[in-house]
């Protein structure tokens, strides 16, 4: 099939628009002899009818793979360095206690940056000492409660948090770890609003001013100073920006060890993953011998010891263990000029998936509950906002046959998509429902109108009630 001068230069048109490109789908994922897509042993069909659309479903097992994958390439690679590692799970990526308990069984540690992700993480039984706190605007409070609770890692985000830590941790008579966010100037190639490590953005400090940041901290009798920490961006693949970033990282490294211990090196995280079928991230593996391999160059070229290592991963964990139901409402065919594209309206959109909207964000598209030999037709997926900007699938092919009432299935959407939902056009948000072993479960509990309407001071009960009585969501997703 010829190809649509209205499709993105990247985007060929399948021989057919029914194959499901493993890199960007969960592990299990499959069709039935029937057409439907199955994750984890549930069929789409099954998903909807129970649970109603829109639906975030995770794949339990491909989640606990790759967390265990993970943690075993990296302490492999970085043992055979001589040193060890510390992997903290991004809990920004997605979180629930289910998802906080799957990542500590796995053996890794979770990583918060607010006072609601560390109530997770606690609610979920994590060890507090399991916890590292991230934040350029910690509160007060957040704090206090996370020195009181004792928290394994503070990171410190600016210099008047150095003397917040410290009087916290003075007041609860203890002495608190903390690490130093850097910005080592190490561009990643990836959007300007992922890209966490140049110089004039709200994260990390001067990499200039680190040594006299660093004494600071030693000076604190209530502070123990780890290491460095430095973050250089998102959906990064390859592994260029990580050694250079590793490298200015261990050489001051190399300075601050004149003045005292520096224990370990936390080299951040931004691991990418396939959204589309031309993406080609590097494999964890491939990651991990690498950057040990860099690591340990790096510190034989400064005659410095090899740091505990510490990781922040989260979307290659929980990204492509993700996908998002929908159901479609409407289809519209509109010419531009000579070509045609055609708008395929479905039940969410923006406010269960924001990432198009905020990065200009990719996603792949399949019909979920059936096949269809029609030809394939370039499909722009659009949610059901009052915004133009409300895309979910920007370009795709799907068969031309799409049509009302099918479903829809988004891969690769279990990371910053129910992070980042919201109650735009007082839209609930989906509930979320793991999969496992041909069962399914809820472990987010869908809003209903009833939720919405509670918020709001002006309605009284008599009124949210009437209000209930006209929600269509699934009573199941409660």
């Amino acid at each position: 099939m010829a190809h649509n001068p209205l499709a993105p230069e990247w985007l060929s048109s399948p021989a057919d628009a029914n194959t499901l490109t493993d890199a960007l789908w969960p592990s299990s994922a499959r069709r039935t002899d029937g057409g439907a897509i199955t994750i984890g042993g549930v069929t789409a069909v099954d998903l909807a009818a129970r649970f109603g659309t829109p639906l975030y479903v995770i794949d339990e097992t491909d989640a606990r793979t790759r967390a265990t994958e993970l943690r075993a390439a990296f302490d492999a690679e970085f043992a055979r360095i001589g040193t060890t590692v510390r992997v903290y799970y991004a809990a920004k990526a997605f979180l629930s206690t289910e998802v906080a308990r799957w990542m500590v069984d796995a053996g890794l540690n979770i990583d918060v940056c607010s006072g609601g992700e560390l109530a997770v993480a606690l609610a979920a039984g994590v060890a507090p000492g399991r916890i590292g706190f991230h934040g350029n605007n910690k509160s007060r409070a957040e704090i206090d409660d996370a020195t009181r609770v004792g928290v394994g890692t503070i990171i410190i985000d600016s210099p008047i948090e150095i003397e917040r830590v410290a009087e916290a941790a003075g007041r609860h008579g203890l002495v608190q770890n903390v690490r130093l966010r850097v910005n080592s100037g190490v561009h990643a190639h990836t959007h300007e609003f992922l890209a966490t490590s140049h110089e004039d953005q709200k994260f990390g400090v001067v990499f200039e001013d680190a040594p006299a940041l660093v004494a600071a901290i030693r000076a604190q009798p209530s502070l123990n100073f780890l290491g460095l920490h430095c973050h250089i961006g998102s959906q990064i693949f390859g592994v260029d920006g990580f050694a250079e970033s590793a490298s200015r990282l261990l050489s001051l490294q190399a300075d601050l060890l004149a003045g005292g211990p520096v224990p370990e090196l936390n080299l951040g995280g931004g691991f990418g993953i396939a959204y589309t079928s031309v993406d080609d991230p590097s494999p964890v593996a491939d990651l991990a011998a690498a950057l040990a391999d860099i690591v340990a160059d790096e510190c034989a070229r400064r005659g410095i010891p090899v740091p505990v290592i510490a990781i922040e991963p989260g979307r290659v964990i929980i990204g492509p263990a993700g996908v998002t139901l929908y159901e479609v409402g409407t289809t519209k065919p509109v010419r531009i000029g000579e070509n045609t594209r055609l708008y395929v309206s479905v039940d969410g959109g923006m406010s269960d998936n924001a990432r198009p909207a905020l990065y200009g964000a990719e996603y792949s598209v399949r019909i979920a509950d059936r096949v269809s030999d029609a030809a394939p037709a370039l499909v722009r997926v659009a949610g059901k906002h009052c915004e133009s900007g409300d895309i979910v699938v920007d370009a795709d092919y799907l068969p031309g046959d799409v049509a009302p009432g099918d479903l829809l299935m988004v891969p690769a959407t279990g990371a910053y998509c129910w992070s980042l939902a919201s109650n735009y056009n007082y839209v609930g948000r989906p509930a979320v429902v793991a999969v496992v072993h041909g069962e399914a479960r809820v472990i987010v509990r869908g809003e209903t109108i009833d939720d919405l309407l509670a918020r709001d001071a002006g309605v009284s009960t008599r009124s949210t009630s009437e209000a209930g009585s006209t929600n269509d969501m699934k009573e199941s997703t409660r």
